[in-house]
């Protein structure tokens, strides 16, 4: 009787995994896809203001949201069968997420910093000019 269970639970993780696994490609292609119309936008705006940190955030974003799916199907996948091999990449994995993220959200910290102190020159700039 347990061999059913056990047998269940392994079809269950290997469905789960997938899953996780094709959301993670499917973050990935629509990162890309917002990423490259984000930069469509800011090249027919022509803003002095640099635009390149933007684009790497978006993408940088939707790169840390892949990672947590593939996270949690490599995490399922050790729960079956944890081999030293599937725990050595599942801690990798964990690290390179940690280190994006923290790195990611540095930078957006800077960028929505940057953001700010230029709506508030352009307001002041606004309205020293009436």
């Amino acid at each position: 009787m347990l061999e059913i269970f056990e047998q269940a639970l392994e079809h269950l993780v290997t469905i789960s995994k997938f899953a996780l696994e094709a959301f993670s490609v499917i973050c990935i292609v629509v990162g890309f896809i917002k990423t490259l119309q984000l930069a469509y936008q800011l090249n027919r705006q022509r803003t002095p203001i640099p635009s390149f940190n933007k684009i790497r955030l978006r993408f940088g974003m939707w790169l840390a949201l892949a990672l947590e799916f593939q996270l949690g199907a490599d995490i399922l996948a050790t729960t079956i069968a944890p081999t030293l091999d599937s725990l050595g990449k599942l801690g990798l994995l964990a690290l390179i997420r940690t280190f994006l993220n923290y790195f990611l959200s540095k930078e957006l910290e800077a960028e929505l910093a940057l953001e700010k102190e230029q709506s508030k020159l352009a307001e002041e700039a606004l309205f020293s000019s009436s």
